[in-house]
């Protein structure tokens, strides 16, 4: 046969590693490896002119990949002939007239790929073909598999998929080989893997307005045309994505640049449109033609039926030799306005599905369609709207992360399959969530695990908001839709280490690892644009100073990472790893003092009006940092990035431009003179004269309390602390207070008797005395080497879910552990068979806790358990839980056919606080150790944190730190 000429394709204006793949590309030779680039000569690249464009072109980006790593350019062209010692082979099955000779010779077996979709192989073939010594092949079994292979090989020589997105530069290489054998790879785990550019501004548009301009004619639409696309259609391919809902709060992607559509196809992106725009429209296409005469589009209308059903006919006819898969449906316009109602709903689908068939193909089971049943929608559906059998039912989740609906048993069988449009980004009710990533891939894998287990596999959909800055949990969205099996529970630490690693090399990938996780993990527990002065409690348990300090150490550890990070490296680090750190850091510290001058202003401190100028402060390096992001980090590459409003929110949408309004600052008149007054740890009160009392300490949890001694004047004034008791221990016993001084107190457990003590703190200054009353408890039955399990102290018992004394299983019925997931250490889920209904005593998995409790009577178990939903047709989300042998209680955590919208308090608070926090009464009748079961009813529940209340629990956001266990 004749071997067809190579193309000639220009170049494109690490560590060798791929995620989660075996590595097969390696520095140093080994017998029969393949030689990309050895001693100054590199491999050539060989790919037929017949074979698809978008291969082709994506193979002219290996040539540049190639080039960026080795600093030689491979020879690729039609006047280098198909010969030489090393030629990387590049082709599709059935398209490439070199692949298919390559078969036919049986040189390469492509039967583990044949017929499949989006599969690829990569092969060393020694003697492939007359004039080539040896060969690499890449052979996809369709357009996208050979596109992905490349890209494949590409990322595993050293080239980030963020090259270009988030500056990510190569490791430059001398020497690069590939081993001999087969490395097969597909088919993906979910057909269509897509993203959607969505609540784009203002931070993506003004951007593209600032790097491409405006639309042609169109005054102030930002031009999201060619120039900006081809950089997502290549991101997306690199990250093995394949669909894309373009921009579209005031763009139109066929309308705005003529070529989109067409590069579109040729890269090989299946293009649709959104949830609320059918039959590859956008709105503002309408609202540019139809709409200036007709007004919003309303089915209700019977003089807009016409134009809008010419409106849908003309779109199909415009895109139909293009890859898309068609949105069906109409929600109001804009997606928002009156819902149009399920009758009509059903009556539109009919008509949009008849001009399928009249325009594309008769037979529209070959026709990809997909009806996304989102909000009103699925309400719809659940009232009796039909869906037809060939298309993909996508289920919204409850846009913050928590799958609203998965399909059941029967809608499993359907032929158009099911999927899932998920949100990392949402502009909304309770209140957007734009300005960075807030989605930790633990709660990712979550639920979408359980998507791909309840056969919600044919489209996952994910918005991506404006793109930049949700790079890390949007590539471990697209690499589990690519193989989901390959990320358990059990290796999503390692998912993130290995992305550390190639972003950033192997020296500091462990603690890269641990900044991504814990960062994403702070900022996600409560987003950011909901947090305030309120959130963490300044009184008890040092809630909001641990915070405050954590974070703090957290943008401390990146600090100093990033400067021992090559220079080359500082800009990726600083927009992945160190900005978010740093801003969220800065946040939460603001925050917090805005919560002491709120607290210090009740209190009459002097230093209540620091922390009013403390806040200030904090906000304006809050608006430094947004403003060196735009304007002068990486020379402005991003200017815009940071333009989305985060602080000043007072209802669901954000203010026109950050501002402290929404934060009352006091400011208080100071005395002249000095004054006295006494605060302590756990109580908001304070005191000027008498007496005030220190939680109790305890012999097990060894706590450290506070006492504060502050100035209510502006003279400085000497103070006296004292006690005569041989076991309290201050850290101070006198000095002078400006304004605040805080003496730690804690106990010298040695030298105290067994039993309740009791004790005072004298304190004297400013001619006042006060005294602290102070608790210790030490019982003589039991000791900390002597404890089995936890123990009570200072009126609960706090554990971690995972910290159990016995997990036991039941069948196949069992609880894992997701690591770091939720708002402090990490969950057991319930896990089991799809469908799985477990009943405790029989068929149950049981989480045993063990503890020893010294106050019998009513007590409260507190669960914070995560936000899940009843994902399941008809069922609760429940769990039981029981002490001792006592019956175990199945606890209702959601109900059947829960309301999930901004009218119900108890969706809003959810989402809001990220968790639930569940309570049941249970009667403990006597002193001593008693254990507490957790038993499994439905699957998914993810139990984060367990608190017994024996009486002294105080409110807080996270909830009491973990008592002392042991064993």
């Amino acid at each position: 046969m004749k071997i067809l000429p190579l193309i000639l394709w220009p170049a494109l204006a690490g560590n060798c590693f791929a995620l989660g793949e075996n590595q097969y590309v390696e520095t140093m030779p080994e017998n029969g490896s393949f030689p990309i680039c050895e001693k100054h000569t590199v491999a050539a690249l060989g790919v037929a002119t017949n074979d698809f464009a978008g291969v082709i072109r994506a193979a002219g980006d290996l040539q540049a990949d190639i080039t960026r790593v080795t600093g030689l350019r491979p020879p690729m062209g039609s006047n280098t002939p198909l010969s030489g010692a090393n030629v990387i082979l590049i082709g599709t099955m059935g398209r490439s007239q070199i692949i298919d000779e390559l078969v036919r010779k049986g040189k390469i077996d492509a039967s583990a790929i044949a017929g499949k979709w989006e599969s690829f192989i990569l092969q060393v073939v020694p003697q492939p073909l007359p004039g080539i010594q040896n060969a690499l092949v890449i052979c996809g079994s369709d357009k996208r598999g050979t596109i992905y292979g490349i890209y494949d090989l590409s990322e595993q020589i050293g080239v980030s998929p963020w090259y270009f997105w988030a500056d990510v530069p190569p490791t430059h290489h001398d020497q690069l080989f590939v081993k001999t054998g087969k490395f097969v790879q597909g088919p993906p785990s979910v057909k269509y893997r897509g993203i959607f550019l969505n609540d784009e501004a203002p931070d993506l548009t003004g951007w593209v307005k600032d790097k491409f301009g405006t639309v042609p004619g169109r005054l102030g639409v930002a031009n999201y045309g060619r120039g900006f696309y081809t950089n997502i259609f290549e991101v997306m391919l690199r990250l093995r994505a394949n669909y894309l809902w373009p921009a579209m709060w005031n763009n139109a992607f066929n309308e705005d640049d003529r070529e989109n559509p067409r590069l579109a196809d040729e890269y090989g992106i299946v293009m649709g449109t959104s949830h609320q725009e059918p039959m590859l429209r956008a709105q503002k296409e309408w609202d540019r033609g139809s709409g200036r005469k007709l007004g919003n589009w309303n089915y209700n209308l019977t003089n807009q039926q016409p134009a809008l059903q010419q409106f849908w006919r003309d779109g199909i006819r415009r895109n139909r030799n293009y890859e898309s898969i068609i949105t069906l449906g109409l929600r109001a316009e804009n997606d928002s306005g009156t819902p149009i109602g399920k009758d009509l709903t059903e009556q539109i689908v009919g008509v949009q599905r008849q001009i399928l068939t009249e325009e594309i193909n008769p037979d529209l089971a070959k026709v990809p369609q997909l009806w996304c049943l989102y909000k009103e929608v699925q309400d719809f559906y659940n009232d009796g709207l039909r869906v037809p059998d060939d298309v993909t039912m996508l289920w919204a989740e409850d846009n913050w992360g928590n799958v609203r609906r998965l399909p059941s048993a029967a809608e499993r069988q359907r032929s158009g399959g099911a999927g899932v449009y998920y949100h990392l980004d949402y502009h909304g009710s309770p209140r957007n969530y734009q300005w960075i990533n807030t989605s930790p891939i633990p709660k990712l894998w979550d639920q979408m695990s359980l998507a791909k287990e309840y056969g919600a596999d044919r489209i996952w959909m994910v918005n991506v908001g404006h793109f930049k800055g949700y790079e890390f949990p949007l590539e471990f969205f697209l690499n589990l839709a690519w193989s989901t099996p390959r990320w358990t529970n059990d290796h999503l630490d390692e998912f993130t280490k290995q992305w550390a690693q190639r972003e950033f090399g192997p020296e500091h990938a462990d603690e890269i690892a641990d900044l991504l996780s814990t960062c994403a993990k702070f900022n996600g527990r409560r987003k950011p644009e909901l947090l305030d002065a309120n959130t963490y409690s300044v009184a008890d348990y040092h809630e909001f100073e641990t915070v405050v300090a954590d974070f703090a150490s957290l943008a401390a550890r990146a600090e100093a990472i990033s400067g021992t990070l090559p220079a080359e490296r500082r800009d990726a680090f600083y927009e992945l790893v160190l900005f978010p750190t740093k801003a969220g850091a800065g946040l939460n510290a603001m925050y917090l003092a805005a919560a002491k001058n709120a607290l210090y202003a009740k209190q009459g401190r002097a230093s209540a009006n620091d922390f009013a100028a403390q806040s200030r402060e904090l906000f304006q390096t809050q608006t430094n940092l947004m403003n060196y992001f735009n304007r002068s980090f990486a020379g402005g590459k991003w200017n815009h990035f940071m333009d989305q409003t985060y602080i000043g929110y007072t209802n669901w949408d954000g203010p026109g431009q950050n501002n402290l309004a929404a934060i009352p600052l006091t400011e208080i008149e100071v005395p002249s003179a000095a004054a006295m007054g006494v605060a302590v740890d756990g109580s908001l009160m304070s005191v000027s004269n008498g007496q005030i009392s220190l939680p109790q300490f305890d012999v097990f949890n060894h706590q450290r309390f506070y006492v504060d001694v502050f100035n209510r004047g502006k003279t400085a004034f000497a103070f006296s602390a004292t006690s005569s008791l041989p076991w309290l221990v201050l850290s101070e016993t006198g000095g002078q207070v400006e304004k605040d001084k805080r003496l730690w107190v804690k106990v010298d457990w040695s030298k105290v008797e067994p039993g309740a003590n009791a004790g005072k703190i004298e304190v004297s200054g400013a001619g006042g005395e006060m005294s602290v009353r102070v608790e210790a408890f030490k019982p003589s039955e039991l000791t900390r080497e002597s404890l089995r399990g936890f123990v009570e102290g200072d009126g609960y018992v706090s554990m971690e879910a995972e910290h159990f004394t016995k997990n036991l299983d039941s069948g196949p019925n069992r609880w894992i552990k997701v690591p770091n997931y939720g708002h402090t250490l990490s969950a057991m889920r319930a896990d089991g068979p799809t469908d799985v209904l477990a009943t405790p005593g029989k068929d149950s998995p049981c989480l045993e806790y063990t503890m020893y409790l010294f106050n019998p009577g009513n007590v409260e178990v507190q669960a914070t358990v995560g936000a899940t939903l009843d994902f399941l047709p008809g069922r609760p989300l429940r769990y039981a839980i029981s002490f001792d042998d006592e019956t175990p209680k199945v606890i209702t955590i959601v109900p059947a056919n829960f309301n999930v919208h901004w009218s119900n308090p108890d969706w809003s608070e959810s989402v809001k606080n990220n968790c639930r926090h569940i309570q049941s009464t249970h009667a403990i009748t006597t002193a001593g150790y008693h254990t507490l079961k957790v038993w499994m009813v439905d699957p998914a529940v993810a139990v984060e944190k367990i608190v017994v209340n024996t009486g002294g629990v105080k409110p807080s956001y996270l909830g009491p730190p973990e008592s002392f266990h042991h064993g």
